[in-house]
């Protein structure tokens, strides 16, 4: 293989000042997830505006359930970059070569598994969350269609597992952006033109996944290096499938349980009246696109960690995990703030409804100023996996943010019954989460 020097002219993550190359890094990633999110939020905004209320209501009661699938290969795509970086840091092409093309098998399978599972599952999973009956149907159909993309997403976060893992993070947004429009016109097209409703949507969403993992493929076939991905070589290497799948299993299963507290959540939300599910829906928007922005220096923290962990400079592993975990919280803190501020225009973009606005601006008032607090506990599970620990920071997030929120729900929430003692279950289990996140971060950095 070639060195390092001759190899790629990507970004150097191991050499020079951290705070400014981890904002290059991000910046770009920030972008791509932003318009991932606007796959899903153009959805909601072009059936809120011109499909109705309940088809707003039913494109939002699939919200859990898309991040459940979305997060396991987010999951998987972790693994992937954790993995990758590790032995780019410690300049071993090799092991890099055969964990792309290791990786790219797991990571379609993956895809194909949820594709099943969704078109097995998706109504009685709506019907388990109590889904309004005037929803239910609209929700079916729009799930059903929208995972018939899985496989193709399960390939673009493979693809942005591996440049992340480089260095790369300019071509996954300029892929990301070119699908992204082709979204939003097909969006337009399907539900003002063909007047297909939430089916219109969901078919825009999945061409336009499909176009993004194309490209990001089709980049990596044509490369020349180490992570370059050839057809011949494509092929399942025991080691380097152990290593993903030590990493990238439990970040699945994390995300997995973590979404099923939430559909516990959305269950709870259903209890209410439609205007509330719709007015939640609405607000939830919020939620992805905050977390996705912030989300993008979680990468950062991962891949610079293990990085710099196989280029044995345990001084940058430190510094790295206090540079994003401070963007990270001061990102979720000016985005809550200005949502506050934009509350009303926010919620105009998806809904008309003054009754469903309202109930949106309940959940806005809550979440707002909290956001920030979730920095703590995702940039210590990023931090974890970068110096190659999944499996106990996957523990702490399933006792602080999936079982503490069942015992709230069943006891907190049972007994108010109002939207604000649900919606305070996120900052609290959070903190609790975070507090055992960052203790066993530092633990097993002094180990290193």
């Amino acid at each position: 293989m070639k060195s390092r020097a001759t190899q790629t002219k990507e970004l150097d993550m191991v050499n020079g000042p951290l705070a400014r190359k981890i904002l290059i890094y991000s910046i770009p990633l920030m972008f791509s997830n932003l318009l991932q999110v606007f796959f899903n939020m153009t959805d909601v905004a072009v059936v809120g505006k011109f499909a109705g209320a309940r088809a707003l209501g039913s494109v939002g009661s699939t919200t859990i359930i898309i991040t459940l699938t979305t997060g396991i290969l987010l999951g998987m795509g972790g693994g992937v970059n954790a993995v990758t970086a590790l032995h780019m840091g410690a300049e071993d092409y090799q092991r890099v070569h055969k964990t792309v093309h290791t990786s790219v098998i797991l990571c379609f399978i993956a895809g194909l598994l949820l594709l099943v599972a969704g078109m097995a599952f998706s109504k009685p999973l709506l019907e388990v969350m109590n889904t309004k009956p005037e929803l239910i149907d609209g929700a079916t159909a729009y799930l059903m269609i929208y995972l018939c993309g899985s496989p193709a997403l399960a390939l673009y976060n493979f693809g942005n597992g591996v440049l992340s893992a480089v260095g790369d993070t300019k071509r996954p947004l300029i892929y990301l952006s070119i699908s992204g429009i082709i979204n939003i016109v097909l969006n337009l097209f399907f539900v003002i033109v063909c007047r297909l409703g939430v089916i219109g949507v969901a078919i825009a969403s999945i061409i336009a996944q499909y176009i993004s993992a194309a490209l990001i493929i089709r980049f990596l076939m044509k490369t020349y290096g180490s992570y370059g991905l050839r057809m011949k070589d494509i092929a399942i290497d025991r080691d380097a499938a152990a290593a993903v799948l030590r990493i990238g299993v439990p970040a699945a299963i994390q995300y997995s349980l973590f979404a099923i507290a939430n559909i516990c959540i959305q269950t709870s939300i259903n209890s209410f009246s439609h205007v509330v599910v719709e007015g939640n829906s609405a607000a939830t928007n919020a939620d992805s696109l905050i977390y996705d922005m912030m989300a993008a220096f979680y990468t950062a923290c991962t891949s610079f960690i293990a990085q710099n962990l196989g280029a044995r400079k345990k001084e940058r592993v430190l510094r790295t995990f206090f540079i994003t975990l401070a963007y990270s919280f001061l990102m979720g803190l000016v985005l809550g703030v200005a949502l506050f501020i934009f509350q009303r225009p926010f919620l105009l973009l998806f809904t008309s409804d003054d009754a469903v606005i309202h109930y949106g601006q309940i959940r806005i008032g809550v979440m707002a100023f909290v956001y920030c607090v979730s920095a703590f506990m995702d940039n210590a599970t990023a931090a974890a996996r970068g110096i190659g620990k999944s499996v106990a920071p996957t523990i702490i997030v399933v006792m602080g943010s999936v079982v503490f929120r069942i015992i709230w729900l069943l006891t907190v929430f049972a007994y108010f019954k109002t939207l604000q003692s649900l919606y305070l279950i996120y900052v609290i289990s959070w903190t609790l989460t975070a507090i055992a996140g960052n203790i066993y971060f530092a633990y097993h950095y002094r180990r290193i």
